[in-house]
């Protein structure tokens, strides 16, 4: 796969942009983090609605209030899973986050009984399983850093922003790195789902990644190696499967991007893929293992 120039530097401007306003949400304080992935979450949603319906026919149907409740339901899920890391005088974000969440499914399920002659099971699935695609993840990453903030500060360093911008950096360095080997040696097509990533550049992108992170994390934190090393091929491997099925779901849907908010990019869905599965399987890995 030759190497696009024009392509690649529409693609550097749009990630420089990018990553300014990523590092802002990440790195300003904690209300910023969940400010952030609650737009990630919403532009998300809105973007596997619109696959969907593409998709499935029946989804179609589905009323508005359906497809806000849903997209509710996943915010509150997301609120509930800061615990009591975010706390406004005695208010916690977390309780607000579960009456929310709790009213929004009723809501949901309500709807689509009198919305519809008939119980449409299959619509309901639909949203079901964005809620898990969506939503569980950014709320796993929400975890992450509720949990990490009770460490508090070493050197000046927050504690509960390490993993969350581990499992970014690691995805973005990844992404970065296989794009660059695959378009510079790949000859060998990694899926007929995504026909320009090659095996080159998908092997060359995970030992790159891999050996970066544990370098630096090492260096920087004095991380442990073998706990770096595990972390990391589990964010590549996972990030892989998770590009591969929004792939998959573009295709079915027969569209190019999922959305065109970011030029080269395309959209949330295109952009955060990787991140949607890679965070799910991580907060499964630590706690079950660690």
């Amino acid at each position: 796969m030759a190497l696009n120039l024009q392509a690649f530097k529409t693609r550097t401007l749009t990630s420089v942009v990018f990553v300014i306003i990523m590092l802002c949400g990440l790195l300003i304080d904690q209300w910023s983090f969940l400010i952030l992935f609650s737009i990630i979450h919403f532009g998300c949603w809105i973007e596997y609605q619109k696959l969907a319906r593409k998709i499935f026919t029946v989804y179609k149907s589905v009323s508005l209030l359906h497809i806000i409740s849903a997209m509710l339901a996943g915010w509150g899920f997301i609120f509930w899973m800061t615990n009591n890391a975010y706390i406004i005088d005695d208010f916690k974000l977390s309780m607000a986050g579960l009456y929310l969440m709790i009213i929004s499914v009723f809501v949901l399920l309500i709807t689509q009984i009198i919305s519809s002659k008939r119980y449409n099971l299959k619509a309901l699935l639909i949203s079901i399983f964005g809620l898990l695609y969506i939503p569980f993840s950014c709320g796993c990453m929400m975890q992450l850093r509720s949990e990490g903030m009770i460490f508090g500060n070493f050197f000046g360093i927050d504690l509960g922003l390490i993993l969350p911008l581990f499992i970014i950096i690691t995805i973005w360095i990844n992404d970065t790195m296989a794009y660059l080997v695959g378009s510079l040696i790949g000859k060998t097509q990694l899926s007929s789902v995504s026909p320009k990533k090659t095996w080159e550049g998908t092997i060359g992108g995970v030992l790159l990644a891999v050996i970066t992170v544990t370098f630096c994390g090492y260096f920087l934190i004095n991380a442990d190696v073998l706990q770096l090393i595990i972390i990391s091929v589990i964010t590549c491997v996972a990030g892989i499967y998770g590009d591969l099925f929004e792939s998959k779901l573009k295709r079915l849907a027969n569209v190019k991007d999922s959305g065109n908010i970011m030029p080269g990019h395309g959209g949330f869905l295109d952009r955060f893929d990787s991140l949607l599965f890679a965070t799910i399987l991580v907060w499964l890995y630590l706690k079950l293992f660690l």
